[in-house]
C-alpha cells in the first residue's frame, strides 16, 4: 500500500501528535501567559482531527502492516473522545481560577491532546503491540493529570493512586499479551483470531484471554478491577474528572470490544462469561455502593462503574446488533456525563471554593431553578426513565442481549438497574423538596453554561431527531468490525 495513504490513514493521530508538540514547545517559550492561545489552539487541533476522520481515516483496511485499523467504528469512538477532551479543556480555566487561585497552566491542553492520541491508538489498534502502546500514552498522560494540582492533597492522592493500581493493571495486561503471543505466535489481531479458531494450545489461550480482559476492564472500571475510581474521581480536578468519566470510557469500552470481535471472535464463548460477570458485577455493586455516598463526586464514580456494566451487556451479546447497541450506550453515555458534571462544576460557595456534597444541593430548585432543571434531566435519563435518551440506550443494550438469546442475563441486568434509580432519584428529591441549603455562589460561566444547556436539550425529548441519524451512525461503525 502507497506510505503517503497510510499517513492520510493515521492523519487524526498525527494532527493530533504535531498540534501537542507544536503547543508544548509554544508553553515552554510562553508560560502561563500563553495559557489561552494554547487552550484554544488545543481545540482548533481537536477540531482539525475530527475533521479529518472523514477521509481515508474511516474508509477501512489496514495500515503499517495491520497495526493500525482506520474504520468506521474507530472513527466514531474518535469523533466522540475528541467532543469530550474538547469540553474538558473548555470548562478548565475557570476552575483552576476560582479553586487554586491560580490561572490555569498550558500544560493541561497539552496533556490532554497526548491522552487523545493515545484513546486514538487505541481504537484503532489491529495488533497487541499498537493496543499497548496506545494504552500506555493515554494512561501516562493520565496519571499527570489526576495529580495536576500539586499542591493540593487530594489531587496528589488521587494521581499516586491511579498511577500505582494502572502499573498494577498494565503489567496484567502485559502478561495477558505474552502468553497470547507464546502460544498464537502472532500479535496480530487476525493471527491471533485464526490460533482461537484453529483450537490449538487452547488452554494457554484462554489463560492470555482471561488475563487481556482483566487489564481492559481496569481501564474502563469494570468489577473486580474498579477499586481506584471514586478515590481517583473524587481527588481528582473536576474538569479532569469529567474527562476520565468520558473519554478514557469510550476508549476502553470500544478497545475491549475490538479484541474480543477480531481478535478473540472464534472464543465467544469462552469471553462471553467473562463479559457477563463483569457487567452483572459492575451494575450490581455500582448500584449498591453509591446509595451511601454523600459526595456528588464519588456518586458519579460508582454511577460510571454501573454504566460500563450496561455497556457491557450490548458487548456480551455480540453481533453486529450488539456492537451497535454498545456504541449507542456511550454516545448518550458521554453526553449524559459531561452534562452532570458541568452541573457539579458550578457548585461552589460565595468565596469561590467547591462544594461537592449532596445535602448543598437541597433546594436548589429554589435558588438556582435552572440549574436544579439541567441536573434534574441528567439524573433521570442516567436511571434510564422514558422519555429521556438514556431511557433509549438502556432499550439497545437489553433489546440486542435479548436477540442473542441470554434471555436471564437481560431480565437480570434490567432488574438491577432499578436499584440505580433510587440514587438518582435521591438527588431530584434533595433539589426539590428539601429546606433549602446556601445557595451557591457565583454566575455561571457563558461557556459553561451554553455546554450545559446544549446537553440537556440534547437529552431531552427534544434530542429525539439525533436518535434517528445516531442509530444509523452506530449501525454502519459496527458493520465495519465484522
Amino acid at each position: 500500500m502507497n506510505y503517503s495513504l497510510q499517513l492520510m490513514m493515521a492523519l487524526p493521530e498525527l494532527v493530533l501528535a504535531i498540534g501537542a508538540v507544536l503547543l508544548l514547545l509554544v508553553a515552554a517559550w510562553g508560560g502561563a501567559q500563553s495559557t489561552k492561545l494554547v487552550s484554544w489552539t488545543a481545540i482548533a487541533v481537536l477540531v482539525g482531527a475530527g475533521i479529518a476522520l472523514a477521509g481515508p481515516a474511516s474508509a477501512g483496511g489496514e495500515a503499517f502492516g495491520g497495526l493500525y485499523r482506520p474504520d468506521m467504528f474507530a472513527a466514531f469512538a474518535k469523533a466522540l473522545i475528541f467532543l469530550a477532551a474538547g469540553v474538558s479543556i473548555l470548562i478548565a480555566p475557570r476552575f483552576f481560577q476560582q479553586t487554586s487561585g491560580d490561572d490555569l497552566r498550558p500544560e493541561y491542553p497539552v496533556l490532554i491532546l497526548l491522552s487523545a492520541v493515545g484513546m486514538g491508538m487505541m481504537v484503532s489498534a489491529g495488533d497487541l503491540m499498537s493496543l499497548y502502546v496506545g494504552l500506555e500514552l493515554q494512561s501516562l498522560s493520565a496519571y499527570i493529570l489526576a495529580s495536576f494540582m500539586r499542591r493540593d492533597t487530594r489531587s496528589a492522592e488521587a494521581g499516586l493512586k491511579y498511577f500505582v493500581l494502572g502499573a498494577l493493571a498494565s503489567g496484567i495486561l502485559l502478561y495477558g499479551i505474552s502468553l497470547v503471543y507464546g502460544f498464537s505466535g502472532t500479535t496480530l489481531f487476525s493471527g491471533i483470531a485464526d490460533a482461537y479458531a484453529s483450537g490449538d494450545q487452547k488452554i494457554g489461550l484462554l489463560f492470555g484471554l482471561v488475563f487481556v480482559f482483566s487489564g481492559l476492564a481496569f481501564k474502563m472500571s469494570a468489577v473486580p478491577f474498579h477499586m481506584w475510581t471514586p478515590d481517583v474521581y473524587e481527588g481528582a480536578p473536576t474538569p479532569v474528572t469529567a474527562f476520565f468519566a468520558s473519554a478514557p470510557k469510550v476508549a476502553a469500552i470500544a478497545l475491549a470490544t475490538r479484541v474480543a470481535i477480531d481478535a478473540m471472535g472464534p472464543a465467544i464463548a469462552d469471553w462471553r462469561q467473562i463479559v457477563i460477570f463483569a457487567s452483572l458485577a459492575s451494575i450490581l455493586f455500582g448500584s449498591i455502593a453509591a446509595i451511601r455516598q454523600e459526595n456528588i463526586k464519588r456518586l458519579l464514580a460508582y454511577s460510571s462503574i454501573a454504566n460500563v456494566g450496561f455497556a457491557l451487556v450490548g458487548l456480551a451479546a455480540g453481533g453486529e446488533a450488539g456492537v451497535s447497541s454498545v456504541l449507542y450506550y456511550v454516545a448518550i453515555y458521554v453526553v449524559m456525563t459531561l452534562g452532570s458534571f458541568l452541573v457539579v462544576l458550578q457548585m461552589r460557595d460565595h468565596e469561590g471554593r467547591p462544594v461537592e456534597t449532596i445535602s448543598s444541593l437541597a433546594g436548589m430548585s429554589r435558588t438556582r431553578p435552572g440549574l436544579a432543571v439541567a441536573l434534574a434531566i441528567f439524573m433521570f435519563s442516567l436511571a434510564g426513565i422514558p422519555p429521556l435518551l438514556g431511557f433509549f440506550s438502556k432499550l439497545q443494550v437489553f433489546l440486542a442481549a435479548v436477540h442473542a438469546g441470554l434471555y436471564v442475563f437481560a431480565a437480570v441486568a434490567a432488574a438491577a438497574s432499578t436499584i440505580g434509580a433510587y440514587y438518582y432519584l435521591r438527588i431530584v428529591k434533595v433539589m426539590y423538596f428539601d429546606e433549602p441549603a446556601p445557595a451557591f455562589g457565583g454566575r455561571t460561566d457563558p461557556v459553561e453554561g451554553a455546554l450545559l444547556a446544549v446537553a440537556a436539550v440534547v437529552i431531552s425529548p427534544l434530542g429525539w431527531p439525533l436518535l434517528g441519524y445516531l442509530e444509523v451512525w452506530t449501525g454502519a461503525a459496527a458493520k465495519a468490525l465484522f
